[in-house]
């Protein structure tokens, strides 16, 4: 099959979720009578800075996790992983929508790697969906500071310079390899750990432009978002107050980036967000340990 026919299917599916999605949380939220639209400003910023942010390749599951603490809009903690999986799907799909046809990859690598985050997903879900507040806070605040950690690597070592630029995807051994990672990188996404640094870091370990990470991680992050979110809602582990602000304010986040951001130095944001992300996760880890005692 050509790939220029591959890559319309994936944008027409990508139209058809968000047409799906968007209709099944309106239909949830008016049989259950919830308000969504509650603190719509607050939820509104908070989705344009994050998904802005997340556009331009900083990520949005760590800032969120920031922002939500900052402003209190979400009061159980162990309801963030499945808020942030929820809130941001709708953006994600629009981004990735967007970003598709930007780099060039290989149809294998793109699909199956696409594929083994949607089973990460499915599996990360069922083993996360009891979990005590407590734990989520320590799990979560522990994958903060490792995403952190992969930042810095990045803006230390500025892996992908000098690499080749004719590598468009993995094959043999690393392909599997590949689609493992994947698997992990999906699974954890349910309990709030982004995969846009690590799909970058192990793009670039492999020899590989990271640039070709970027439609692969968009549309992880898309079909993971898509699998686990539905299941969040069923759960009730999606907190709704600010909802409607933070997808609006995501998407026209989104939109701004892809048209007036995508070339503007982003290093010095990067480097506050690492800050950020290390007092995030170190917060919610003393929070888990006060919980415990």
């Amino acid at each position: 099959m050509d790939n220029n026919l591959i890559l319309r299917t994936i944008q027409v599916l990508l139209v058809v979720t968000i047409i799906f999605v968007t209709g099944y949380i309106i239909q949830h939220t008016r049989r259950h009578k919830i308000n969504m639209f509650e603190r719509f400003g607050t939820g509104f910023w908070i989705g344009l800075v994050t998904d802005c942010l997340d556009a331009i390749g900083i990520g949005s599951f760590a800032t969120t996790t920031t922002f939500f603490k900052m402003t209190k809009l979400v009061s159980d903690d162990s309801k963030i992983p499945g808020t942030m999986n929820a809130v941001h799907l709708i953006p994600t799909l629009v981004q990735a929508l967007c970003f598709i046809l930007a780099v060039k990859v290989d149809m294998t690598t793109l699909l199956s790697m696409a594929v083994a985050s949607i089973f990460g997903a499915i599996a990360g879900t069922r083993i996360t969906r009891n979990w005590k507040t407590s734990t989520v806070q320590l799990v979560l605040g522990t994958l903060l500071i490792i995403a952190s950690c992969f930042t810095v690597y990045r803006l230390l070592t500025n892996p992908g310079e000098g690499l080749t630029d004719n590598v468009t995807g993995l094959t043999g051994i690393w392909l599997i390899i590949g689609i493992i990672f994947n698997f992990l990188c999906g699974a954890l996404m349910t309990i709030g750990l982004g995969n846009y640094a690590p799909e970058l870091i192990f793009f670039s370990m492999l020899g590989i432009n990271p640039t070709v990470a970027m439609p692969v991680m968009m549309l992880n992050a898309a079909v993971v978002m898509t699998t686990s979110t539905i299941p969040f809602i069923k759960a009730d582990r999606v907190n709704w107050t600010g909802f409607a602000g933070m997808v609006i304010g995501g998407v026209i986040g989104v939109i701004i980036a892809v048209l007036f951001l995508t070339n503007i130095p982003i290093t010095v944001l990067k480097w506050l967000v690492v800050f950020v992300v290390i007092y995030t996760g170190i917060s919610m880890i003393k929070a888990s340990r006060q919980a415990k005692a």
